[in-house]
């Protein structure tokens, strides 16, 4: 190692054998050479073999490896500081003891930083053995700032850093904070920097979920992580003003870290705690919640966070255990709006705005799920032969504008797996066939009965709705979940054809119709000639 090397690499160590040994070999076998790498280990008071291994190694290669040993302080922070204090690089750069780098990944990165004069350097990152890890920002190489990337939803701390800035600002680690502690340096390091940098066209950081699930984020309570990003969230705005630069930041807190205080497991806290995390999460509401983030939040996070502003924990349970149970409410529709029908939803005693519950995002998904078959039958007058189908639909209100029609071909490819897609502004919608009814269903939404006229011809339909929701045209194939389909029916004198509704391979609605009468060409009538003259030989 040379008297100043080119990066410090700092690793802060608690229990996490084996996979200390793959991350401390990812270190040892970097491209940039032992000459321009320092590592500062630091163990945590460790109670497996974590420390004996950071001893391997310092033994095996002393000249790269400096190792201490210090009682445990219940999170990363303060073995990150120390390991701070004896960095000599020009950059530094933090990893998880259970996480590996790519070969060239310190080389690359210490290269770009030094071409672009960056103080920031953010490897491309990737998740294994099912960690999550968030991938919109590397895009290309390029350099970006807070407020015009998906830089917020990486701030963790796994990037290269010029030390230069890091002591000129003081940044630190706060050491009070069980989890979550490497977002205020993060967030300080990237308001502060000349240029931030993405290197996305090589991996450089494999992040690893441990079997065990035994990161110290995967075991914090709910009142560990509120206190938490309550720190995270008053630091932010402390460096940056109020302002869309602020939101950009604070849309991530949002969507991530206050949404998964309000999740599935939520009403299975005790009261006391649904409380706390209520007046918490309402608080940060209160203070950082602008009209910006509110429109551009989608309606479920959105009322969630307006029933904890409001106080009211009894219904942001309901909420939450409704929509888990049942899936989404249903939407009401008023003319061009469209709302969610959650708990709350215009109770002067919660006192919340409309806007809280107004739809205003794509909800293909939540349109599918709540759009079901409930019979279907055959109708014939004459000659005259029509489909009777029954929906059930997760809207009520006004379905003035609803449309239930036989569509041909397949869903495209573009539809998501949620089986309903919004129709651009300048697609064909179809038109009213045959009469519409409307009742109430009796598990809430709209009971549909559309009576379709079926032609005499030789077609494959799938039953489709075409619904409007807050102003965009959604269609949705009709899922049949195992009811029994009608009987096939034969009708028609002069040109006899036959009807059958069935359910497709992926259980969606399909109406066949055939002439019964049998071809005189083509290679079916062909072969039962061919068999016909082999049986009179």
């Amino acid at each position: 190692m040379s008297a100043t090397p080119d990066v410090s690499v700092v690793v802060a160590v608690y229990n996490t054998m084996p996979y200390l040994t793959e991350c401390l070999n990812s270190l040892v076998g970097q491209s940039i050479g032992h000459d321009r790498l320092q590592v500062v280990a630091v163990d945590d008071g460790s109670t497996d073999d974590s420390g004996k291994e950071l001893d391997r190694f310092a033994q095996l290669y002393p000249d790269v490896f400096t190792v201490v040993h210090q009682p445990n302080s219940g999170g990363p922070a303060a073995p990150s500081n120390r390991a701070l204090e004896l960095a000599t690089g020009r950059f530094v750069y933090f990893i998880g003891s259970d996480d590996h780098l790519g070969e060239e990944a310190l080389e690359r990165m210490v290269a770009c930083a030094d071409a672009n004069e960056s103080d920031v350097v953010v490897g491309k990152m990737v998740g294994t053995n099912g960690r999550y890890v968030h991938q919109k920002l590397y895009t290309g190489n390029r350099d970006v700032t807070l407020d015009d990337s998906e830089l917020p939803f990486t701030l963790a701390n796994t990037k290269l850093f010029r030390r230069e800035l890091v002591e000129k600002y003081g940044l630190r680690f706060p050491e009070d904070m069980p989890v979550g502690s490497d977002q205020p340096f993060t967030i300080e390091a990237c308001v502060r920097a000349r240029k931030i940098s993405v290197l996305s066209d090589y991996t450089c950081y494999y992040a690893v979920k441990r079997g065990d699930a035994s990161n110290i984020t995967y075991r914090a309570n709910h009142l560990a992580r509120l206190r938490c990003v309550q720190r995270i969230m008053e630091h932010t705005a402390a460096l940056i003003p109020a302002g869309p630069r602020r939101d950009a930041v604070f849309k991530r807190h949002f969507d991530w870290e206050l949404t998964k205080l309000l999740q599935k497991d939520f009403p299975a806290l005790d009261a006391d705690t649904r409380r706390q995390v209520c007046e918490g999460v309402g608080a940060l509401v209160d203070a950082y919640f602008t009209d910006s983030l509110r429109d551009g939040t989608g309606v479920k996070r959105r009322v969630r966070f307006g029933l904890a502003r409001s106080g009211a924990v009894e219904e942001l349970t309901r909420a939450i255990a409704e929509e888990t149970a049942h899936g989404a409410p249903p939407f009401l529709l008023e003319g061009d709006r469209a709302f969610a029908a959650y708990p709350g939803f215009r109770d002067p005693a919660v006192g919340l705005d409309d806007r809280y519950y107004e739809v205003r995002e794509t909800v293909a998904g939540r349109l599918s799920a709540g759009t079901r078959l409930e019979s279907a039958d055959w109708e014939q007058h004459g000659t005259e032969l029509s489909a009777v189908v029954n929906l059930r639909v997760g809207i009520t209100g006004d379905t003035s504008s609803a449309v239930v029609a036989l569509a041909q071909g397949a869903m495209p490819q573009s539809a998501d797996k949620a089986g309903a897609r919004k129709l651009p502004g300048d697609a064909a919608r179809p038109k009213r066939v045959g009469t519409l009814t409307t009742g109430a269903a009796e598990d809430g939404g709209t009971l549909l009965t559309a009576r379709i006229p079926l032609a005499p011809t030789r077609s494959k339909r799938g039953v489709r709705l075409y619904v409007d929701v807050a102003g965009s045209t959604y269609e949705i194939p009709v899922r049949t979940e195992g009811r029994p389909m009608p009987l096939a029916r034969r009708w028609g004198s002069d040109e006899p054809h036959r009807v059958a509704a069935n359910g497709n391979t992926k259980g969606r609605l399909v109406i066949t119709t055939a002439p019964l009468r049998e071809p005189k060409s083509g290679v079916g009538a062909r072969l039962r000639r061919m068999l016909s003259r082999s049986k009179r030989k």
